[in-house]
C-alpha cells in the first residue's frame, strides 16, 4: 500500500528484515496521451538510507511496482550454492556473516563443477588452469577466499568487513554463478528454441 510507510519483507538495498521505509515525497505522472496515470511514492530506509520507489494507479492505493525489486537468486544455480547466495544477500546488514556465506557459495559452486578436493585456493587454481575461470576471475576469487578466512578464523589482526566489503564479495559470487550456471542455461535454452536449418 502506498502510504506513509512502505511494507516490504526486506530492504532491497541493505536486506534488513521488515525495514522502516518512510515516505519522502510523491508525484503523479501520466503517459504522453494523458491516459496512463501512476502515483509514485519515494521512501527511504531508516537503516541504510537507500531510496525505494513504489508506484500504483491510485493515490494511497496498492503498489503495483517497486524499484529496486527484492533480489532473488536464479533457479538455475544448484540448490546449495543458491541457498548460500540468498542467505548472503539477506544478511548484508551483518557483513562478516555475509562474507562467510558468499565464500561458502563460491566453495559450493566449485564443488558442483567437479572441483571437490583440496583447499579452496587449490581448486581455484585448477579451475583457472582448466579455463573454467579466467585469470582475472581467479585473482578476484582469491580476494573472496582471503576475506572469508579472516572471518572464519576470527583473525584479530584483520579489520571487520564493512557492508561495502560484503557487497564486493557477494558481487563476485553472483558473477561466478552467472558464468558457471545461469548463462550456460540461457544459451542451451536459446539453442533449443532456434528452428533447425533445413537441408
Amino acid at each position: 500500500m502506498l502510504s506513509q510507510n512502505l511494507e516490504l519483507p526486506r530492504c532491497p538495498h541493505c536486506a534488513v528484515a521488515n525495514p522502516n521505509l518512510a515516505k519522502l515525497h510523491w508525484v503523479e505522472t501520466t503517459n504522453h496521451a494523458g491516459q496512463f496515470k501512476r502515483f509514485w511514492y519515494m521512501y527511504s530506509c531508516r537503516r541504510c538510507g537507500g531510496v525505494v520507489t513504489g508506484a500504483g494507479p491510485a493515490h494511497q492505493g496498492p503498489a503495483t511496482e517497486i524499484y529496486p525489486s527484492t533480489r532473488e537468486v536464479d533457479i538455475q544455480i544448484p540448490e546449495r550454492p543458491r541457498a548460500y547466495l540468498q542467505q548472503a544477500h539477506d544478511s548484508l546488514h551483518a557483513p562478516a556473516g555475509a562474507v562467510m556465506l558468499a565464500a561458502s557459495a563460491v566453495d559450493s559452486m566449485l564443488k558442483a563443477k567437479n572441483y571437490p578436493d583440496g583447499s579452496l585456493y587449490n581448486r581455484i587454481e585448477r579451475a583457472v588452469a582448466d579455463h573454467v575461470l579466467t585469470e582475472d576471475m581467479g585473482k578476484w576469487a582469491h580476494a573472496v577466499r582471503l576475506d572469508a578466512n579472516d572471518q572464519r578464523h576470527a583473525d584479530d589482526a584483520a579489520d571487520l568487513p564493512s557492508e561495502a566489503d560484503a557487497r564486493r564479495v557477494l558481487d563476485f559470487a553472483r558473477t561466478l554463478a552467472e558464468v558457471l550456471f545461469v548463462l550456460p542455461s540461457r544459451v542451451e535454452r536459446g539453442l533449443q528454441n532456434e528452428p533447425q536449418n533445413g537441408g
